[in-house]
């Protein structure tokens, strides 16, 4: 989910691209620019800015910036962000957002890989990155953030973006304004980013590789769950691929929440974005509160509603990590020796889109195919123990095909943790055999 232990788990106006980038108002006019658009993209996404040569990294052909100027998204896209500015978009991706490190949800980047628009596949692919992750990262170059980046203690350069790409499939990513944001707001754009595709390369469908909280708002488009004001699945997909996606759901930060936190509270040196099962916690002595990283709205900010929609109780299958400081206060609510909080049910109640996606189901149409990683060994982390797991996702909750219509396949690859999947050779080959 995220380059490190984020895995577990100023708005953006019209900024000017520089002299490194193209800029076009619409996105008819970008479809013309890449010289292969047989059809005009829908008239609600603007092109923003177009990078290429000289500015992209990480092996990327072009990188575009697009707007989605439906009414009711400009009203919903102003998500918060952490004040101290763990949660600000990083590296080229400031670049991508036109110089803003905190952008609107309303606007997305679109990767296109080398062969984008001269692959001998069929249908092209489109890759949906996960929590607090980029689709450079995730995609593209594990090692982008250094070591114990990607899950293991040295991290390759290249990714599946490339693996799939050297195979002739004509490969696109998606790259979210918010790092933690609404998985119905990121399904939307999920959608847009489709429909782009196919306006580019004239096709009738598109295939989704969504890796871990990314599954969560690739499964939501197809599944039409979606804002009141947003718009229902267009039957534009013909594969869905999850790796490691929470099915089933998880609730690692409650059931670790001590080792969890230790990572977050500034006042313990934690850094890292991601939420807090907690609302107080004392560290060296002093008992301190920050809403700003609650997993529930909490004093003001929402900053992590991508989290809580990945809820759900597992308690009643692997229990509670009793080990664990305040165990019990953590997960059910209630003051603790070091902690407060109001517990896992009050999360779930808050929104979250496990049990709402089981009942909406994904369309038969979509065959769906289901990836776990069996090796709970992600380096930097207290690893998820109380059962079967990728050390953050169980196995069972990953491979869970409830509300799926159409299985194509699952598969289990034993010997990747959660922040693998996406670079393990076995991974990437079993996604390359299901794409065909």
């Amino acid at each position: 989910m995220t380059a490190a232990l984020g895995a577990l788990l100023a708005s953006g106006g019209a900024a000017t691209a520089g002299s490194t980038a193209t800029t076009t108002s619409t996105a008819t006019a970008g479809a013309t620019a890449a010289g292969s658009g047989t059809a005009a993209p829908p008239s609600y996404l603007s092109l923003e800015a177009s990078y290429g040569s000289g500015t992209v990294t990480n092996g990327w052909e072009r990188v575009e910036r697009y707007r989605d100027t439906t009414p009711g998204f400009q009203t919903a896209g102003a998500e918060g962000y952490p004040p101290d500015g763990r949660g600000n978009q990083d590296g080229v991706r400031v670049t991508y957002f036109g110089g803003v490190a905190r952008p609107t949800s309303d606007r997305f980047l679109l990767y296109s890989a080398p062969g984008w628009n001269t692959g001998a596949k069929t249908t092209p692919v489109l890759l949906v990155h996960g929590a607090n992750d980029s689709a450079d990262r995730a995609w593209a170059n594990p090692g982008e953030s250094g070591g114990y980046g990607c899950g293991a203690l040295s991290c390759p350069s290249t990714g599946m973006m490339q693996y799939l790409a050297a195979r002739g499939h004509r490969v696109f990513a998606i790259g979210f304004a918010h790092k933690q944001g609404d998985n119905l707001m990121q399904a939307q754009a999920v959608g847009d980013a489709v429909a782009l595709i196919r306006a580019k390369l004239g096709v009738a469908r598109v295939d989704l590789v969504g890796w871990s909280k990314g599954e969560l708002s690739a499964r939501a488009y197809v599944s039409s769950l979606k804002p009141a004001w947003g718009r229902a699945y267009a039957g534009d997909v013909r594969k869905l691929i999850t790796l490691g996606g929470p099915n089933g759901g998880f609730d690692y930060p409650y059931a670790h929440g001590w080792a969890h936190d230790f990572s977050i509270w500034p006042e313990c040196g934690g850094k890292i974005n991601a939420p807090s099962p907690h609302s107080r916690m004392t560290c060296y002595g002093t008992y301190t509160a920050h809403p700003e990283f609650s997993m529930t709205p909490s004093g003001g900010y929402d900053d992590y509603p991508g989290q809580r929609q990945m809820l759900a109780r597992w308690d009643g299958v692997y229990g509670v990590d009793q080990a664990a400081q305040d165990w019990y206060t953590t997960y059910y609510g209630g003051q603790g020796f070091y902690t407060a909080g109001d517990g896992i049910q009050p999360a779930i109640d808050a929104g979250s889109l496990v049990v709402p996606l089981q009942r909406a189901g994904v369309p038969a149409s979509v065959t769906t195919y289901l990836l776990a990683g069996g090796s709970p060994d992600v380096v930097g982390i207290f690893n998820e123990n109380r059962g079967p797991s990728d050390g953050v996702v169980f196995v069972s909750s990953a491979l869970d095909t409830t509300g799926v219509a159409t299985v194509g396949g699952k598969a289990t690859v034993t010997g990747a943790n959660h922040l693998e999947l996406g670079w393990d050779s076995a991974s990437q080959a079993q996604v390359a055999t299901w794409l065909g």
